[in-house]
């Protein structure tokens, strides 16, 4: 299984990073054309979109922008390094063994 990590900012672009979103929308194409050349292997290929995900460098940031981003998600929360890791954990299981070019987001409900 190959797990390729993307952003929700390639699914949804975000004002003032026009290259990230580029590349991280990128990704999500090749996840894609990647699970339809390597289907037939039974090689499967899905993406991770994070949101926010809550570490060292995102608490250097000013507070009141944390909480403003934490109210516009419906989870009320950023989210942990775990939660991404959860869901490699799954997408690299064979509890999702029928799951292929799809991309999972873990933002707490911010792209619904």
């Amino acid at each position: 299984s190959i797990i390729n990590m993307s952003s929700i900012v390639g699914v949804q672009g975000n004002a003032g990073q026009a290259n990230y979103s580029a590349s991280k929308a990128a990704i999500l194409g090749f996840t894609k054309s990647v699970a339809k050349e390597l289907g037939s292997r039974n090689i499967r290929s899905n993406a991770i979109a994070p949101g926010f995900i809550e570490t060292e460098m995102t608490a250097a940031l000013d507070q009141k922008v944390v909480e403003g981003w934490r109210e516009g998600i419906p989870l009320k929360r950023g989210g942990s390094p775990a939660d991404v890791a959860n869901a490699c954990v799954f997408l690299g299981s064979d509890l999702s063994s029928y799951i292929t070019g799809q991309t999972l987001s873990v933002c707490g409900g911010l792209l619904m």
